[in-house]
């Protein structure tokens, strides 16, 4: 188990403020490999948030937990306007 000393209730509250914006996702997918995409935070819930991509290669919503965030085994980044 990965330990980690960020509180679930305060990743929780910054993608809330996500909601709505571009964000840049990187996956960790395993064995040294990496996707990353462009996207926007489409929905926020209690257990996980969904990710709408931007990209035509990607289709659909995509839906992370909060602790795949706190793990690393997903990252996003606010996109700069």
């Amino acid at each position: 188990m990965i330990k980690s000393d960020i509180d679930l209730n305060v990743v929780k509250r910054a993608v809330k403020r996500l909601e709505g914006g571009k964000v840049v996702v990187t996956q960790n997918l395993g064995r040294n490999k990496f996707v990353s995409y462009l996207g926007v935070v489409s929905g926020v819930y209690p257990a996980l948030f969904t990710v709408l991509p931007k990209d035509p290669k990607f289709l659909g919503k995509t839906s992370f937990s909060y602790t795949e965030l706190i793990c690393n085994l997903v990252k996003i980044q606010k996109i700069k306007t």
